[in-house]
């Protein structure tokens, strides 16, 4: 077997999540297709990190197994002739090492979430960007976020149906900016509880509303409940960025011929 290690980007607002599903259309079942396609028999690919339904990728990182042995940009253009119609791009390909783990390799995510804060809602932008009219100061937002930076108990910003074994997590950046019409929410870690950005976004808004200060948000870290923490914001301003490995867990295989 030859694993490969892809960068994939997609637009999630077609699909009902990245994770298979019988009778859904999702991001693993159209890729998964592909590669059968090229391979001409099944494939699972395996991902860095699940997203939910509408959600988007710019960096989104795969790895797959595959029997016939091809140089990795035929794979690449294969894998984005097979999987069209679907609005999923395979930005580039790598051979990878045997052990190399899209999940498990990796050392850091980032993610950035999107608010268009205008009265005009978006044209070109629609189910990119979670549209908020009233005015919001991303300042009192980026203010009240760092509360959340470090080590915690994130059981107030994680789903009911969350399966991760224990809400201690360690957010290494949680930052709020403007960028003209748009308030960027960008968050990293190595990794991150179901919803978890997306109720730091709902939280964060109340801040940037004015309904919340930020030592409301310390409070309700510190209350370690879902309720005590805002509502779940929408997925369509969700895009995960990027992934990061340590420099080992990327060398090709002819780069690993001396060791031992």
């Amino acid at each position: 077997m030859h694993r490969y290690r892809l960068t994939i980007e997609y637009n999630g607002s077609a699909f009902a999540g990245f994770q298979r599903q019988d009778g859904h259309e999702t991001v693993q079942s159209r890729l998964e297709h592909a590669f059968a396609q090229l391979d001409g028999r099944p494939v699972t690919v395996h991902c860095a990190g699940r997203t939910d339904s509408g959600v988007h990728a710019l960096g989104q990182v795969i790895h797959v197994d595959l029997e016939r042995h091809r140089p990795a940009w035929i794979v690449q253009n294969a894998v984005n002739h097979h999987v069209l119609p679907a609005r999923i791009s395979a930005l580039e390909c790598f051979e990878a090492r045997p052990e190399f783990d899209a999940r498990r390799s990796a050392i850091g995510r980032s993610y950035r979430y999107r608010i268009l804060n205008r009265r005009a809602p978006p044209a070109l932008e629609r189910g990119l960007v979670w549209h908020v009219a009233t005015p919001l100061n991303a300042e009192a937002m980026h203010e009240a976020a760092q509360h959340l930076v470090g080590k915690h108990d994130f059981s107030s910003f994680r789903a009911a149906q969350c399966q991760a074994k224990s809400p201690l997590k360690t957010l290494d950046r949680l930052d709020v900016s403007r960028h003209g019409d748009e308030i960027w929410i960008e968050a990293e870690a190595r990794s991150f509880l179901h919803n978890q950005i997306r109720i730091f976004t709902g939280t964060l808004k109340q801040v940037g509303d004015g309904k919340w200060t930020p030592g409301d948000v310390a409070k309700a870290l510190a209350a370690a409940n879902r309720e005590a923490a805002g509502p779940t914001a929408p997925p369509t301003g969700l895009c995960f960025m990027e992934v990061r490995y340590p420099p080992e867990a990327l060398l090709a295989p002819e780069d690993c011929l001396g060791e031992k």
